[in-house]
Parts: C-alpha cells; structure tokens; sequence
C-alpha cells in the first residue's frame, strides 16, 4: 500500500524489493511503502486498488 496516496498495488512476483506490477511505485521510498493485505488495507485504511494493478480497481 502506498500510504501517500492510500493506494494499494500487487507486488511484483519475484521481486525482493517493494517493486510493483503496474511500476507506479518504483520510484517511490520504501518509507512510503507498506506490505498489507488488500482486505486490511481497504477496511482499515480507506485505501483503493490500483486501477492498473487490479481489474476492479479504481486509482491511477
């Protein structure tokens, strides 16, 4: 979950770092970052799915 933007994305399967499908996070600091559940990160945090990451979802 990007905690800027309170977007959540997939994580970039094989990646170690906090790498993104859609890219969108690449550049971003890690202290920006956070690895949640996207069930969590909706219902705790009011976050929405990245648009490129997932088919339901709405951000970027």
């Amino acid at each position: 979950m990007n905690e800027h933007t309170k977007t959540v994305h997939k994580h970039e399967l094989g990646s170690t770092d906090l790498h993104t499908v859609c890219g969108v996070t690449h550049h971003l600091a890690s202290d920006h970052l956070r690895r949640i559940t996207v069930e969590r990160a909706v219902s705790d945090h009011g976050a929405t799915k990245c648009g490129r990451c997932f088919e339901s979802g709405g951000g970027y």
